[in-house]
């Protein structure tokens, strides 16, 4: 009879297990694949309670779901058992083709591990394939590639008895397509983080970009994206509002244009160095009105992507205004603040950049000794007979040919390995008051006669308005490129260079005569003289010494006059 009925139980649990099949493949969750695992197990398997143990990430086993009884779903849901414990129960009891079955008789040993576990009371069994409370029954759920994704135990079969063969075989197959949808569970899981971890990203890569937009359009100083790399290098890709308006020019014609194209002659070299390494340099770029304006630039170059183009990325801000203010410092620094001409500072500049440090024994003669060797062999190399021309003489000769008696080569202008053979052009003094055509760097030291008395009489706003008005004759009187420095007081030094002796007295003459003149003072007239004296700049003099050299003739020259004839208010 047994026999005759099996094929109608098979037939009749093949329908259930096609049945909570279908119903796994409905759930849109993880969680609700969990659950349809269970709730199919006591619907459709004839078991009145099931859970699903579920591997969590650390390889603990959490119960994931319950089904068939709410008191011990409250109790053990979301309760773990350990890795070790759970293997151990794998590793006991009876192997049913792929479920482990741990009879009562073995089971108490694991009555005190962690493994969460539910137990209804019973009587005990009268028959041996009778179902004991305390039996276990365990189906291990596999992933494709073998490893574990979690065990459903089971307890109280409604019959009361063992699963034959064929109960066996459909709670493996059961346990076999769960795992297949928890898989699947999972890895639609996984996808939809992966797509909402995606979509943040590309909100946050979005947020960035306009944000990046932004700060880039409407920041108040310059911004450029030029290329880098090809045949487009340095282009001007884009730019924004506030470097169109400090250049003057349109963002559709700027791109047209790169920085080198944009950027003062003297700083291309500044800005090559720039653009290739990044950094910060301040250089001058060209308006559309043909000024130029000082602006300070910071590159950072910027990698597209891995192996992609890459970009510069220039902040241009606007340093007119410092750079005027470090000009006027600078300025400040180096002239009168009274009359605006150089002070005593930066005429002692100017003159020291003239002089080298040639000893005075070889000055007076270098020129007629080269001369004297070279005699009969052309004369100098490149030289055009040995005359001085306007403000010195140009030495080129080779050591090996130096003649006898001549000094070791001597240092011209105390740097690192300088000698006689650069290209400096001494300055040289003419041998007398005499003009015999040596042109030189002449010196006037200019002292005002009266000038105290007026300061006495009139008080120093009118001394001051004398001053001025005696800078601008003496400027006026000079030719453009020589200096009328103010060395304080009522002392001018004029440097004039290419004068001979005879020029230089003529210029002292005339210089006087301008400063003669009636000076009109808040309508009053005064009137001052001058002594000049006239000294020459001359390679291994000093600076100090040339100025005290034309003062002391200053002295002279105003000594050798009576008073009647220093002209004063």
């Amino acid at each position: 009879m047994e026999t005759e009925s099996e094929p109608y139980v098979r037939l009749a649990t093949l329908r259930q297990l096609h049945r909570v099949v279908a119903e796994l493949n409905t759930a849109r969750s993880l969680a609700d694949t969990l659950q349809t695992v269970v709730d199919g197990i006591v619907t459709g398997l004839g078991y009145e309670l099931a859970c699903v143990n579920l591997v969590r990430p650390d390889g603990d086993l959490v119960v994931a779901a319950f089904a068939g009884d709410p008191a011990a779903e409250a109790l053990i849901t979301g309760r773990v058992g350990s890795r070790t414990s759970w293997e151990r129960r794998l590793a006991m009891g009876e192997d049913w083709d792929g479920l482990r079955f741990i009879p009562h008789t073995e089971g108490w040993v694991l009555l005190e591990d962690d493994v969460p576990q539910w137990h209804t009371d019973g009587p005990d069994p009268r028959f041996e394939d009778e179902w004991h409370p305390e039996d276990r029954l365990y189906a291990p759920m596999y992933a494709s590639g073998g490893e574990l994704l979690g065990v459903i135990s089971v307890d109280r079969p409604r019959n009361g008895r063992h699963p034959g063969a064929w109960g066996r075989e459909a709670l493996q197959m059961y346990a076999f397509q769960a795992a297949i949808a928890i898989s699947n569970a999972r890895l639609r899981a996984n996808m939809q983080r992966a797509l909402v971890r995606l979509e943040r990203e590309q909100q946050a890569l979005r947020a960035s970009e306009e944000s990046f937009r932004q700060a880039f359009e409407y920041a108040p100083s310059g911004m450029a994206i030029a290329e880098m790399g090809g045949d487009q290098h340095g282009r001007l890709l884009r730019t924004n509002d506030a470097l169109c308006r400090l250049l003057g020019r349109p963002a559709s014609v700027l791109r047209r244009y790169s920085f080198s194209d944009l950027v003062h002659p003297e700083d291309i070299g500044t800005l090559l160095r720039t653009s290739a390494e990044g950094g910060r340099a301040e250089l001058r770029l060209g308006r559309r009105d043909g000024t130029y304006v000082w602006v300070s630039l910071r590159n950072s170059v910027v990698a597209d992507a891995a192996d992609g183009p890459r970009f510069l990325l220039t902040h241009v801000e606007d340093i007119e205004e410092r750079k005027r203010h470090e000009l006027q410092l600078a300025h400040r620094a180096s002239h009168d603040s009274l009359t605006g001409l150089p002070n005593s500072a930066e005429l002692r500049a100017r003159l020291s950049a003239r002089l080298c440090r040639l000893p005075q024994a070889v000055r007076a003669g270098a020129v007629e000794a080269l001369d004297a060797a070279y005699e009969g062999q052309g004369g100098l190399p490149g030289a055009g007979g040995g005359g001085a021309g306007a403000g010195g003489a140009e030495h080129g000769f080779r050591p090996d040919h130096r003649p006898d008696g001549f000094p070791e080569p001597f240092e011209l202008s105390g740097g690192p390995g300088t000698g006689p053979y650069d290209h400096h052009v001494h300055t040289v003094a003419p041998a007398s008051d005499v003009d015999d055509g040596t042109k030189g760097l002449a010196v006037l030291f200019c002292d005002l006669d009266g000038f105290k008395s007026i300061n006495d009489r009139f008080g120093h706003h009118t001394g001051d308005a004398v001053l001025i008005e005696v800078a601008r004759r003496l400027t006026t009187g000079v030719r453009d490129g020589d200096t009328v420095a103010r060395l304080g007081g009522d002392e001018f030094v004029v440097l004039a260079d290419g004068l001979g002796a005879a020029d230089a007295a003529d210029l002292a003459v005339r210089l006087r005569n301008a400063i003669i003149p009636p000076i009109r003072v808040d309508g009053r007239a005064v009137r001052v003289g001058a002594s000049f004296g006239i000294g020459w700049a001359s390679c291994g003099m000093s600076a100090d010494e040339v100025l005290r050299s034309a003062d002391q003739r200053m002295y002279m020259e105003k000594r050798s006059r009576s008073k009647a004839h220093r002209r004063a208010g």
